[in-house]
This record gives C-alpha cells, sequence and structure tokens, in this order.
C-alpha cells in the first residue's frame, strides 16, 4: 500500500527496530514497524514530523504492517532546532493521536497537522506558544466542538463582544456571567468549580485567528491574561472529548 503520511512519533521496537505512528490521508492512523540499526536510510527518513510517501507492507496472517520505504518531501529540520518549537509540535502530535486522527476525515487532519508544524519549523519562540492553542482550536472546529461565545447557552441570551463568558466543560459551552453564578451557588471561586474564564481580549483573539494561517501568528500578539485564557479554553475543550489531560500541552 502506498499513501501520503505524515510521521507523528516513533519509539524503540526490540533491539534495533522501531515502531512508527503515521497519519495518512488514506487510512488515519497507522502503527508500522520500521526496521534497521541506527544507520539506516529507511530509519532516518521515518523521523517524527517528515511527511512524505509511505509504502507498507501488510501481513493478514499476523496483521502487523511493515514501513518498507518513505520517501520524505517535508523534513522540517528547524522544529528541532529551538526548544519550544519541538515541545509545541510534541503537543500537536500528542492531541491527533489521542483523539484517533480526528475520527475519519483523514485528509483534513493531515492537511491542519501540518499546517501547524509547517508554521512551528521557523517559528521563535513566543510564536510557538500561540501556534499550539491555534491548532487546539481549530482542531476543535474539526471535531465539531468549538463553541459560540455570541450567546450563553444556558438562557439564549447575546453577550456582547466585550462581555464575559465562561466556558463549561460539562456543558461544552459558554455561560453569561448571570447562568455562571447561578451554576456556581456553592459559592467556590469560578475556575474551582471548573469554568474557564474567556475574556474580551481572548474572544477578539480566538475570533481574529481561526480565518487565518498559522504562519500569520506571528503579527497577532495578545496580553499576558488573555493568552492564559486561550490557553486554558483550548485544552480544556479538548480535554473534555478525551477524558483527560495531555501532559504535552503544559510546557
Amino acid at each position: 500500500m502506498c499513501c501520503s503520511a505524515l510521521v507523528l512519533k516513533t519509539r524503540a521496537s526490540g533491539e534495533s527496530n522501531r515502531e512508527a505512528w503515521l497519519l495518512s490521508a488514506e487510512t488515519g492512523l497507522v502503527r508500522v514497524t520500521v526496521f534497521g540499526g541506527p544507520k539506516s536510510r529507511l530509519r532516518a527518513y521515518a523521523s517524527p514530523f517528515h511527511s512524505g510517501q509511505a509504502w507498507i507492507y501488510h501481513d493478514p496472517v499476523k496483521d502487523t504492517r511493515k514501513l518498507t520505504d518513505f520517501d520524505a518531501r517535508s523534513w522540517r529540520p528547524g522544529i528541532r532546532e529551538l526548544y519550544e518549537r519541538a515541545m509545541a509540535a510534541d503537543a500537536v502530535a500528542e492531541t491527533v493521536l489521542a483523539s484517533h486522527g480526528g475520527g475519519g476525515n483523514w485528509g483534513g487532519a493531515l492537511s491542519l497537522t501540518e499546517a501547524a508544524l509547517d508554521a512551528l519549523a521557523d517559528a521563535d519562540g513566543e510564536t510557538c506558544g500561540r501556534i499550539l492553542p491555534w491548532f487546539l482550536w481549530q482542531w476543535a472546529d474539526f471535531l465539531g466542538l468549538r463553541p459560540e461565545f455570541a450567546h450563553c447557552c444556558h438562557c439564549g441570551k447575546s453577550v456582547p463582544n466585550g462581555g464575559m463568558v465562561w466556558f463549561s466543560p460539562r456543558e461544552g459551552g459558554a455561560l453569561c456571567d448571570v447562568c455562571q453564578r447561578a451554576a456556581s451557588a456553592d459559592g467556590r471561586p469560578a475556575q474551582s468549580a471548573g469554568f474557564v474564564e474567556v475574556g474580551p481580549g481572548c474572544r477578539l483573539w480566538l475570533e481574529t485567528v481561526r480565518r487565518l494561517s498559522p504562519a500569520r501568528l506571528k503579527r497577532y500578539t495578545l496580553d499576558a491574561k488573555s493568552f492564559r485564557e486561550v490557553k486554558a479554553l483550548t485544552t480544556a475543550i479538548i480535554a473534555g472529548t478525551l477524558g483527560r489531560r495531555l501532559a504535552s500541552w503544559d510546557w
């Protein structure tokens, strides 16, 4: 089988082989064995964050898959040159793996993931920090989970652009101040009750970048408070569907 693929992750398998997880436009997530020692050409080509054409042999008796060749067309060497790039790229890959490649639209998942990795390959450290929540925000939309902030999901009243809303992981939507206080009748602070604050700066940035490519994020900065809200919100949305937070998000 030949397919377009992105290498998301590899790990040692036995004394000299590796296992690799590929995201394929044709078949979704595929785990393959890569045979060969440290000097193997195939092992070097099939490294994390490389994209290209993969040739995979499926053994129907053992139901195993072996990578027989990989024509790497995009290497993205810059990801390994900066700590923030590598950490953000790992977080992107782990998100895709944990959510099973997006659940069906493999071509769309591959395009979105490669766009984020392409942007990370030459981004500065600060921009890397924005590319990860951008990807999580787009991934939430890809999974059909992105909330709408223009109206409260409880009372249905519109919330002005400058108004405060609270994201409820349990509801999967945004609540206005009044409904949030009613839902937190036990008197606990909103954050300790599980609500995520979404201020005007956070809302504006998310609305602005939803139609932007990640390569343009360098120009769209935000203050420290809004950045914390953006990251808390986007990770809470994805964590809600995964049932857990990924450690790779926190760096």
